[in-house]
Order: C-alpha cells, then sequence, then structure tokens
C-alpha cells in the first residue's frame, strides 16, 4: 500500500494518541476536514494492509498501582517455542511476549514475557505460572525488574515540507 497524503495526515493526528473525548473518530475527522466515516474507512485498510497494527489504549501501569515490573526471560526448547509461546502470551498478566534469538554463551533466553505487579510477590507468583505451562520444556529463566519508567511511543512520522 502507498500512503496518500490524507492516510499520512492520518497517521501524523494519530500517532500522539487519539483525544480524550466522547467521540475520539470524530474530533480527529473533523481536523482533518474529513468525515468520521471516511476516517475510519481509511484506517480499516492501513490496518488491513499492515500499515498500522493497531490503536490502544496504553494505560501507565504505574499510576494504576503495578510498580514491581519484571521482563521474565526464558530458556525453552525451541521445537516446544511455537506452542508454549502463544500461551504464555494468551495470560491475563503479561502485557507483551515474543521470541528473540539467543546469544550464546552469556545469553540462553529464546522468549520474553513482559509482567506487572503491585509488589515482586506478586510478579514471582505470576512467573511460577509460566513455568508451570512450559514445564519440561523449560531450560532456565530468570527475571529483570524495572528500575524506572521509560517513556515509550511508538514510530513517528516527520512532517513533509
Amino acid at each position: 500500500m502507498t500512503l496518500d497524503a490524507t492516510d499520512r495526515a492520518i497517521i501524523e493526528a494519530l500517532q500522539a494518541g487519539l483525544p480524550l473525548v466522547a467521540a475520539p473518530y470524530a474530533q480527529v475527522a473533523d481536523g482533518l476536514g474529513l468525515a468520521e466515516a471516511e476516517l475510519t474507512a481509511r484506517l480499516q485498510v492501513m490496518k488491513d494492509d499492515g500499515v498500522i497494527r493497531r490503536i490502544a489504549a496504553a494505560p501507565n501501569h504505574y499510576k494504576l498501582g503495578m510498580t514491581a515490573n519484571g521482563m521474565t526471560v526464558w530458556d525453552v526448547e525451541d521445537a516446544a517455542l511455537a506452542t508454549l509461546g502463544p500461551k504464555v502470551g494468551a495470560l491475563p498478566f503479561v502485557t507483551h511476549s515474543y521470541e528473540r534469538p539467543r546469544a550464546l554463551p552469556d545469553w540462553p533466553y529464546n522468549m520474553f514475557a513482559m509482567v506487572h505487579g503491585s509488589s515482586r510477590d506478586e510478579v514471582e507468583e505470576k512467573r511460577a505460572e509460566i513455568k508451570a505451562i512450559l514445564g519440561d520444556a523449560l531450560r532456565g529463566c530468570d527475571i529483570l525488574y524495572s528500575t524506572r519508567i521509560l517513556k515509550k511511543t511508538g514510530l513517528r512520522l516527520r512532517k513533509k515540507g
């Protein structure tokens, strides 16, 4: 898909997030001189074509009381990863999970799953649930706790001109 000027303007208008109003798409559309139906139709086409992956809320987990945050890292047998990875990713307390290549000999982990909790004990309990799912395919694991919040943003397009 090739983005036209209107698609690019839509992405630029939404890249910092939707406005917190009762009708956010109507407000964005109005600001772009579009009908709301055209805006949502264009967004759907861009989503279907893989230009955008999703539009979603990104809550601040610290403000929600989730101050113990750990990236759990797992050394899972490669043959089992395709089956077990989606099970871990589907857990309600895992915010994102993905496969990465190992960096042997120093880094044996090939699966990552971010877990949030109100205490380290809570995160460790959730980690134990993941460990149970991985069962005999698990060869090792660790957890890397966050020490500070980092500003997370998606891709930002520069304005042309």
